[in-house]
């Protein structure tokens, strides 16, 4: 059945894919956003958003318009909210309100006026450090990496012998582990409404999404993920920056898949109340990722430049287990890695100079001068 949906936040790159996916299901969509610049650049309503999506330009903090835009909504899918690991450690005070006065603000209005259903984008950044398996097969779902102080030491969580963990795919069962003002704030979002959404006789959904890429994502956000912000450094001439030493491990999904997923979680009766991880299943080394996509821009002269340096509220690996997704929602990644990035490649070809300033280094100083690289 056809029904109104306002997404939160969806003038955004998620937002956008998921409103043309309710869109070809025959749903009326609503979008909520206040077009800030570091997302939007200050250019007004986004070119990639559907003509049939009406806008409301606000602030999800702010009463009057969160009331004005749930007007006749059947249901909600929460995406507004600031986002970045490394800026959420020192615009503390911004993170927090926007993603959790935000999303309070949202529901003090839905207690009058309540929908079918609200689905929040949570993130992996919960969980912190993923699931890992010691030598002898023990799972660990508390590690916890120590500062290195000597370069021979290593980079990953060690057990007590000093030998290194195996990451292993986390499940929604694993315990959070906050290690960053961001994550804290997803994981209030997160239950929020999960807590509020059946008292007042609503669903409540949370997605816990991977690292999300595709054509479409802010190219010169220095704070928006990680594919984005490597295709912004290489169509600059510039080599990806790879923290660490680059053998992290990381799950890329397609945004397509995630729009997917949302449109999934609204739909499915038997997905009210619970969390599911979103990822597309396969793991890979961010150093692997940042070459694959020099190669697609047609840059392979630009290998990543490892910093050998740690950022603060980072973590190791965390890699998803998606069964749980699969098995109740019916979703799966579609898209292939490979095709996504040459996608990728090809939309970052066709961008104007201007949208796609590379201001990596400018943030890199911001963490520095704060202490939160090293």
């Amino acid at each position: 059945m056809a029904e109104t949906v306002l997404i939160t936040g969806g003038a955004g790159f998620i937002g956008r894919y998921v409103a043309d996916a309710l869109l070809a299901e025959g749903h009326r969509v609503r979008v909520l956003d206040s077009l800030i610049d570091q997302v939007h650049g200050g250019r007004g309503r986004p070119e990639a958003l559907h003509r049939d999506v009406e806008l409301i330009e606000g602030d999800v903090r702010d009463e009057a318009a969160v009331a004005g835009a749930l007007k006749g909504s059947d249901a909600v899918i929460h995406l507004a909210a600031e986002v970045g690991v490394g800026q959420s450690m020192y615009a503390v005070d911004r993170y927090v309100s926007v993603n959790d006065l935000g999303t309070a603000v949202l529901f003090q209005q839905l207690i009058a006026r309540p929908v079918r259903r609200v689905v929040v984008a949570s993130s992996m950044s919960i969980y912190g450090e993923g699931l890992y398996r010691s030598q002898d097969g023990t799972l660990v779902e508390n590690a916890v990496r120590v500062p290195r102080t000597r370069p021979d030491q290593p980079w990953d969580p060690v057990d007590a012998a000093g030998t290194p963990l195996v990451p292993v795919p986390t499940p929604e069962t694993k315990r959070p582990n906050l290690a960053s003002v961001y994550a804290l704030t997803k994981y209030v979002q997160e239950q929020l409404t999960l807590t509020l959404s059946p008292v007042y006789g609503m669903e409540g959904v949370a997605l816990r999404l991977w690292n999300a890429y595709g054509p479409g994502q802010a190219l010169s956000n220095p704070y928006t993920g990680v594919l984005a912000i490597f295709a912004s450094r290489i169509a600059n001439g510039n080599r990806p920056l790879v923290f660490e030493d680059g053998a992290q491990r990381r799950d890329f999904v397609h945004v397509a898949d995630v729009a997917r997923a949302f449109r999934l979680a609204l739909a499915r009766p038997e997905a009210a109340g619970g969390i599911y991880n979103i990822g597309s299943g396969e793991d890979r080394t961010v150093t692997e990722v940042a070459t694959r996509l020099a190669e697609s821009m047609g840059r392979p002269d630009l290998p990543p430049e490892i910093t050998g340096k740690a950022r603060t509220g980072d973590v190791r690996h965390n890699i998803p287990d998606i069964g749980k997704a699969q098995a109740e929602l019916g979703y799966a990644a579609a898209t292939d890695f490979g095709e996504g990035l040459a996608e990728l490649a090809e939309w970052v070809a066709r961008q104007e100079r201007d949208t796609a300033q590379d201001r990596v280094a400018e943030a890199r100083r911001e963490l520095e001068a704060r202490g939160l690289v090293g």
